[in-house]
C-alpha cells in the first residue's frame, strides 16, 4: 500500500502530526509513503522506464538528488529518491538496533516490491554507498546494477570497524568515535542546526580542502581534545555556497528541525553491528555492473585509495570509475551536470535501458 501526490502527503511517516514542513521545493515530483517491514519509508519520483533507486547520505535527503531526479526521468527512467529510516517523512525507530545496515537493505527491497517492480539499479551517496553495495550484495536478484558516489565499495574486513576508528584522528577523536555515544553528538548539533549544517556542508565542499592537504589527514574530520566537531569548521562561512543557497539550507534545516538527528546518527552507531551481522560476506566482491563516481578532494576517496584500487578484484563489473577535478563531498550537489552525464551515459549502456533521444 501507498499514498501518492504531486505535493507532500498529509501523513507524517514517522512525525508528529501536523508537524511543520517547508514549501516543496521540487513541485513536479510526486511524493510517496510505502510500507516498509520497519515502518514506512517516504520517497519522491519522477519519469517512466527502468527503476534508478536514489539513497542519501549523512547529514541529507530526498533533496540530495533534487539535480539527479529531472535529468534521469528526462533520459527516460523512473528516478526516485527515497528518505532514509529516520529521516525526513520516513519511520524513526527508537532503538539503535533498528538502523543496521539489513534494515536499510529490507527497506530497499520493500520499496521497490511497492513501486510494483522487481528490479532496480541502485544508487548511493556517502552512506548511501554502502548502503547501496550492501542491498547489491544481498539481494543480487533485486538490485542488478550499482553506482556508488563518495564512498568506494569496501568488503567486510577482519577488524572490528570502532577498534579501526579509534586509531585515527590524531591528537583529537576520530568523528565517527565522537558519534558512537548517543545523544553526544545530538547535544553539540541540534541547539543550531542550520548553523551546525551549514559548517558541516562547507567544511567537507571541494572549495575547503587544498589540494595540498595530505591524503591521510584526518585533522578535519577529528574532535579536538574536550571540543566539539564544529571546533573544526571554517570560521567564515558565507551563503551562498557554489552549490547550495540559502533556500536550500532551509530545506534541510528544516528537516532535521523537525525530526532531530538521532535517526541519522544511529547508523553510525551500528557499524560493529553490521561488521557482525556480515560476517558471511567477509570480503566479498561485488559482481554486478557498477560505477563509482569520487570527488577528487573528497576524503573518503582519499583514505580509501587503496579500496579504489582494488576494484579490480572487488568490483569486478566495473564500468568505469571517476574522480572529479577540485570536487570534495557532495559529488551529486557539487557537480550536478557532471554526474549526471556519467550517471545517465552509464544507465544506457545496462541491459533493459531506454533507447536514446534522437538530437
Amino acid at each position: 500500500m501507498s499514498q501518492s501526490a504531486k505535493t507532500p502527503s498529509t501523513s507524517t511517516a514517522g512525525g508528529a502530526p501536523g508537524a511543520h514542513r517547508p514549501a516543496d521545493p521540487l513541485p513536479e515530483v510526486t511524493h510517496r509513503t510505502v510500507e516498509v517491514p520497519g515502518g514506512r519509508i517516504h520517497l519522491v519520483e519522477q519519469g517512466t522506464g527502468p527503476l534508478v533507486l536514489m539513497v542519501h547520505g549523512f547529514p541529507e535527503s530526498w533533496f540530495s538528488w533534487r539535480h539527479q531526479l529531472p535529468a534521469l526521468a528526462a533520459a527516460g527512467y523512473r528516478a526516485v529518491a527515497l528518505d532514509v529510516r529516520g529521516y525526513g517523512r520516513s519511520s524513526k525507530p527508537r532503538e539503535v538496533s533498528a538502523y543496521r545496515m539489513l534494515a536499510h537493505v529490507a527497506d530497499n527491497v520493500a520499496v521497490v516490491r511497492a513501486l510494483g517492480e522487481e528490479t532496480a539499479v541502485i544508487v548511493g551517496h556517502d552512506w548511501g554507498s554502502p548502503i547501496a553495495a550492501n542491498s547489491a550484495l544481498l539481494r543480487p536478484d533485486v538490485f542488478t546494477a550499482v553506482a556508488l558516489l563518495s564512498v568506494p565499495y569496501a568488503p567486510r574486513g577482519e577488524i572490528r570497524p570502532t577498534e579501526a576508528f579509534a586509531r585515527l584522528g590524531g591528537d583529537g577523536e576520530f568523528y565517527i568515535s565522537y558519534f558512537q555515544e548517543p545523544g553526544r553528538a545530538e547535544a553539540e548539533i541540534e541547539p543550531d542546526v542550520r548553523g551546525w549544517l551549514a559548517g558541516f556542508y562547507a567544511s567537507l565542499a571541494g572549495d575547503a580542502v587544498s589540494p595540498s592537504d595530505g591524503p591521510g589527514d584526518v585533522t578535519r574530520y577529528s574532535v579536538p581534545p574536550g571540543g566539539k566537531l564544529s571546533d573544526r569548521f571554517p570560521d567564515d562561512i558565507r551563503l551562498p555556497l557554489p552549490w547550495l543557497t540559502g533556500a536550500d539550507l532551509d530545506f534541510y534545516a528544516g528537516e532535521f528541525e523537525r525530526t532531530g538527528l538521532t535517526g541519522g546518527l544511529n547508523r553510525y552507531r551500528n557499524v560493529d553491528r553490521d561488521w557482525e551481522d556480515l560476517a558471511a560476506w567477509n570480503g566479498a566482491p561485488l559482481t554486478q555492473p557498477a560505477l563509482f563516481i569520487g570527488g577528487e578532494l573528497d576524503a573518503p576517496t582519499r583514505w580509501m585509495s587503496d579500496a579504489i584500487k582494488a576494484f579490480p578484484r572487488t568490483l569486478p563489473g566495473l564500468s568505469a570509475s571517476h574522480l572529479l577535478d577540485g570536487c570534495g563531498h557532495w559529488v551529486q550537489q557539487e557537480r550536478p551536470a557532471e554526474v549526471n552525464r556519467l550517471l545517465t551515459d552509464w544507465l544506457h549502456t545496462l541491459p533493459a535501458a531506454p533507447a536514446r533521444a534522437v538530437d
